[in-house]
């Protein structure tokens, strides 16, 4: 799978405000814990904004899927950085390419699957999810 070059930057970038910084090339990445061939790396979680918001980097392998799911509380958002898919997003079909933007408020049902070049996405979510 091959990354874009904002991808690559974000991949190893950093966090940063005052007194804090946080270089992402230190960070992990982890597997999905449902969903094959899907892993996320936690930029900034709960614990580090009292639970309001947390940020991750979500990279889907070719032809992989985030099965349909809701998140309860949280809105989340979708930034999308490099390769191309789809999500669906309340029954509503979105095609996934670089510097598509899209939002999924608390309680809506949404699932993405990645295209044959995989799908590279910055999440966010508030409030924070882990």
């Amino acid at each position: 799978m091959s990354k874009s070059e904002t991808f690559a930057k974000f991949d190893n970038g950093q966090f940063v405000i005052p007194n804090c910084k946080r270089e992402f090339g230190d960070i992990p990445w982890t597997k999905h814990p449902k969903f094959e061939g899907v892993e996320l790396k936690h930029l900034v979680t709960a614990q580090d904004t009292d639970g309001q918001f947390s940020y991750d980097l979500v990279r889907i392998a070719p032809n992989k899927s985030i099965k349909n799911h809701i998140h309860e509380k949280q809105l989340e958002t979708h930034e999308v950085v490099g390769g191309s898919g789809t999500c669906i997003n309340a029954g509503t079909r979105i095609e996934y390419e670089t510097g598509i933007i899209s939002m999924m408020p608390a309680g809506i049902e949404h699932a993405v699957t990645a295209g044959a070049d995989g799908l590279y996405l910055f999440a966010k979510f508030f409030p924070a999810s882990c």
